[in-house]
């Protein structure tokens, strides 16, 4: 086992940034990829025109890679936001203008996983408030997914880099998955296992993985300390990736690190023989 037993996909909102948005899944393709996964690619816009969509929707097409993860609208991403579902006023609605537009857009190009991130708790106003309109959001969210017969991320973050976001362990996420299933009875929300962030947070990944690993919809990697990609820090990507094959996860590993020097040098981690799905 180990990293050739699993199925990659490149973030393309955090590698190939050195190129405009519509070359980067080419770039992904010519470096040996056949999946790629997205932040919501314009931070500005929850709604953005449809030739925008289009365009991006025909560069993932064009380069014969598949679409395999997208973010809801997350406010400035990369930036001070990590979310908007659970911020009153115009982010949450900003939010909810975008369900509908990211579930169409994934389910042109077959994507069946949307993660949501909850956003940040918001000073002067009750977490419980923010609770329980990240609920009603999500469920909105959950519903649209299923919909497209995709699956609802929600995903915990690191309190180093996000200290205002308040899901910073996986008991706190998947709590939180718990409580869209019951709201719902759909049973399609599900744990992103990020373990970069995890293990900023200090968190048994081994233990993580054994407790929730049937509760994770997609998983995630970067090296830590650095967020760089396996193999520049210390953490052991293969074997939890090794563990979580065991327990049984057989989902997607999207890569989402950063690369200092960008370009395809940034997988030379991974043979190439190892980077399209099987």
């Amino acid at each position: 086992m180990g990293f050739a037993d699993q199925r990659f996909n490149v973030n393309l909102s955090i590698l190939f940034t050195e190129l405009p948005l519509l070359e980067r899944p080419a770039a992904a393709a010519a470096a040996g990829f056949s999946a790629v996964e997205l932040w919501w690619p314009w931070v500005d816009s929850p709604t953005p025109a449809r030739p925008e969509l289009d365009a991006l929707k025909g560069a993932i097409e064009d380069a014969g890679v598949r679409l395999t993860g997208l973010n809801f609208y997350a406010g400035q991403l990369p930036g001070p936001d990590r979310g908007a579902l659970s911020v009153p006023g115009e982010e949450s609605a900003r939010f909810r203008a975008n369900v509908e537009v990211a579930a169409e857009f994934a389910g042109s190009l077959g994507c069946t996983a949307l993660n949501a991130l909850y956003g940040n708790r918001v000073d002067g106003v009750d977490p419980a408030a923010q609770d329980a309109l990240a609920l009603e959001n999500l469920a909105l969210a959950a519903r649209a997914a299923d919909r497209i017969g995709a699956t609802l991320l929600i995903e915990a973050l690191n309190k180093p880099e996000s200290p205002r976001y308040p899901l910073v362990s996986a008991p706190a996420a998947v709590a939180v998955v718990d409580r869209v299933n019951e709201a719902t009875g759909l049973d399609n929300a599900r744990f992103l296992m990020d373990l970069y962030h995890l293990s900023m947070n200090g968190e048994d990944l081994p233990r993580v993985i054994a407790a929730y690993a049937d509760r994770t919809g997609h998983v995630q990697i970067a090296d830590n300390p650095g967020r760089g990609a396996p193999g520049t820090g210390t953490l052991p990507l293969e074997e939890l990736l090794d563990q979580l094959t065991k327990a049984g996860y057989d989902g997607w590993v999207g890569l989402e690190y950063k690369s200092t020097g960008g370009g395809a040098a940034a997988f030379d981690w991974l043979p190439r023989a190892a980077r399209a799905a099987r």
